[in-house]
């Protein structure tokens, strides 16, 4: 994907781009990930590595809350602007591209489902040239705190006056609930001065209201990631997840204790050795200075949620407003329904005719003439050449996959608020899965299947949506997508749709086994056809 938008000139041709999958075995986490990245560098780099200004952005895991971003990276995430369109990773670049001449040689961390948008005074800017940590940070109100994580900020040092400032953190928090910010003199009290907002709704911080800073982008200069790769290499192989914000912020500061060491709540595994790992982790950064920088006019927006990607894109969202997304971007969308403003389509092709529903987003797909598509849903990488109706708040996308060097393909559908990630241990408890309102039993009885363990993908006891072989295997992209919502229809309807006679695959298992080069070959398809009809357009005139 990287080479495809370098050959495009869509990306800056004087930067190195290098890309560094997790290593193989158990799952490591983010924090996990920085470690093995560092040592890549190093590999990759030798002593230059030393010199390097370097933005290292975890590009997404399993992305379970928002699957159409799973098979091929949450950074490679459309947005409803630009022409041809801009990825996450573009918005990334253009947002921090003051920040490399104002930064020392280090790392600076970020997410590939977060925007931070934030204006300064003519005179200020944001430098990272401090020893040990910096991070960015930004006001928000105290229910946005308990799922982020929150700066205690040393009062001595800290006005809350102007656009920006350098303050030094006390202690980190990490998700903490309103009593622990309460106590621990996170929280702080703004005047009547309006947020970042150019639409004239000061956002519901309204007059003084209590907010805390809470966290997103941070630096590690480059002798504190030394020190992290040499632990690193000390360690020889991690068998836990770690979290570069819970397991390295909270080790800083002069008000770090190590209590957060042994709290394994916020974990999805209960991992061998966590607990001394991050022991290990807090001695290494012990005493090390947690630098912040307050941007008292910013906005931090994640994307990471069907729910949160929905909102953003299609509703009457700041982000929006901020970033004048538009309806249709890159787009053929016949002239007739151009009226509609509360939706996303992008980069698609979508044929006269055809019905998109208030609230939904259409991206990398080509929707017939005879498909309406319902309120509130997503489509993702399908075609769609038949009559359907799909239903409101529907979450459809397909995955080429490669089985004994054929290409097939699978489409993914779910309720948009139908929840991946849960999981039961046995299959006695499967009928508290819900896929789109019915317990799951329910719908494998409707397409003749049987509850077994030969129905979930997963070794370990995982039970859930996210590991059930139920997805049909077809050999055109049209026919999975039909077939898919045939299931819908007969879960919708309670009729009998049976699956028996196709291969089956879960989520899981389409993500081993998918076929990227044939997934970026339909979206180039779509790309060189809406190129076509532009240039066509442009000799009309």
């Amino acid at each position: 994907q990287l080479a495809e938008k370098l050959r495009r000139g869509e990306l800056p041709g004087s930067a190195r781009y290098l890309v560094c999958a997790d290593p193989p075995g158990p799952r490591i986490g983010n924090g996990g990930s920085t470690l093995h990245v560092l040592r890549c560098l190093e590999e990759q780099y030798g002593d230059q590595w030393t010199s390097f200004t370097v933005l290292l952005i975890h590009s997404g895991g399993y992305s379970q809350r928002l699957p159409n971003a799973s098979a091929l990276g949450k950074i490679f995430t459309a947005l409803p602007f630009g022409d041809p369109i801009y990825q996450m990773l573009e918005l990334k670049l253009a947002m921090y591209i003051d920040f490399p001449r104002h930064m020392k040689p280090g790392v600076l961390v970020t997410c590939s489902d977060d925007i931070e948008l934030y204006s300064t005074g003519v005179t200020e800017t944001i430098t990272f040239d401090k020893p040990g940590f910096t991070a960015l940070a930004h006001p928000s109100d105290l229910a946005v705190g308990t799922t982020h994580g929150v700066f205690v900020l040393d009062p001595s040092s800290f006005s809350g006056k102007g656009g920006l400032e350098y303050v030094s953190c006390y202690r980190f928090l990490h998700k903490p609930d309103v009593e622990t910010m309460q106590q621990s003199g996170a929280v702080c009290v703004r005047g009547d001065r309006p947020q970042l907002s150019s639409s004239g709704n000061h956002s519901s911080l309204g007059m003084a209201s209590e907010c805390v800073y809470t966290d997103s982008v941070f630096y590690i200069d480059h002798s504190t990631a030394k020190q992290l790769l040499m632990f690193y290499k000390q360690m020889g192989t991690l068998c836990c997840e770690i979290d570069a914000y819970g397991d390295f912020l909270q080790a800083l500061g002069p008000g770090a204790t190590p209590d957060y060491t042994k709290n394994t709540s916020n974990v999805s595994k209960e991992d061998s050795g966590l607990v001394e790992v991050r022991q290990q982790l807090y001695s290494l950064l012990q005493g090390t200075a947690l630098n912040v920088i307050v941007l008292n006019n910013s906005q931090f927006y994640h994307i990471g949620t069907t729910q949160e990607y929905l909102f953003h894109f299609t509703a009457e969202s700041k982000l929006r407003f901020e970033l004048d997304l538009q309806p249709v971007a890159f787009s053929i969308f016949p002239g007739t329904a151009k009226t509609l403003d509360e939706l996303s389509i992008m980069q698609s092709i979508l044929e006269p005719g055809c019905v998109i529903g208030p609230g939904s987003v259409i991206e990398y797909s080509r929707i017939g003439s005879e498909v309406s598509v319902g309120k509130g849903s997503i489509v993702s990488g399908s075609h769609i050449n038949f009559s359907v109706d799909i239903p409101s708040n529907c979450f459809l996308s397909s995955v080429s996959v490669k089985l004994s060097d054929q290409v097939e393909y699978v489409t993914m559908v779910f309720s948009v608020g139908d929840d991946l990630k849960k999981s039961v241990k046995s299959l006695s408890d499967v009928h508290s899965l819900q896929f789109f309102g019915a317990s799951l039993p329910e719908c494998l009885d409707l397409w003749s299947i049987e509850a077994s363990d030969q129905l979930f993908s997963s070794e370990d006891t995982r039970l859930g949506l996210w590991t059930a072989r139920i997805f049909p295997v077809c050999s055109t992209l049209s026919e999975s997508v039909k077939m898919s919502l045939n299931m819908l229809n007969s879960v919708q309807h309670m009729s009998a749709f049976k699956l028996s006679g196709f291969q089956l695959l879960s989520v899981e298992e389409m993500l081993t086994y998918k076929d990227v080069e044939d997934m970026l070959k339909f979206r180039k398809q779509i790309y060189d056809e809406i190129c076509l009809q532009r240039q066509k357009e442009k000799s009309d005139f």
